[in-house]
């Protein structure tokens, strides 16, 4: 099932998607959390630089 989502998420009008995975900090507790997110391939490095 998990294939199938993912596949159906590569192609959406002709564009590409990534899964990006970016560590952050926690204010909170200090502690490292990781965030994933689906990104278009044109916005990933943006994405990682805020």
């Amino acid at each position: 099932m998990a294939k199938k989502a993912v596949a159906s998420m590569k192609k959406v009008d002709g564009r590409s998607f990534a899964k990006v995975i970016k560590m952050v900090k926690s204010p909170k507790t200090g502690a490292y959390i990781f965030q994933e997110e689906m990104v278009l391939n044109d916005k990933v490095k943006e994405y990682l630089a805020k």
